[in-house]
Parts: C-alpha cells; structure tokens; sequence
C-alpha cells in the first residue's frame, strides 16, 4: 500500500495496525516512495546476560558445605 505522508499523519495508528498485521506501508512525498512500514522481527529487548546485576544479595554462607546434605548425596566431605 502507499500513502502521502500527509495523509499517513492522520491515519498513523492504523497504519500501524495494518503493519503488525504483516501489510508493507509505502510513504511518498510527492508521488515518490521514501519511506516504508513495516512489522519488526522481533521485539527489541535489552540484553538478558547480566540483567540482574545488584538485584540479588546472597548470603555469605550460601556456598559452604552442609555435611547432613552431603552425606545423603554420598559425597565426602572433607
């Protein structure tokens, strides 16, 4: 589909609609194509590693052993 900028302004919502709906929308300016709509890909996110950076406090003690724990898991303990 093509449009006139001018006439895109007033519409601008639906064109949107239409384009997640997978329709390719051409702008023109005076007849000329310069700009399309389109669906994106994918949503843009941010980065997933290190998202959680300083969200957390562990306790200090979180990673010492509990010799009950390990013996059940027949793991040595030394």
């Amino acid at each position: 589909m093509q449009i006139a900028i001018a006439e895109a302004k007033a519409q601008f919502a639906e064109l949107i609609r239409r384009a997640e709906a997978g329709e390719a929308i051409e702008l023109t300016r005076y007849g000329r194509p310069v700009a399309r709509i389109v669906a994106a890909a994918e949503p843009v996110r941010g980065p997933l590693i290190g998202a959680m950076k300083g969200a957390l406090d562990l306790p200090a003690d979180m990673f010492d052993g509990d010799d009950e724990v390990a013996a059940m898991f027949g793991a040595d303990r030394d």
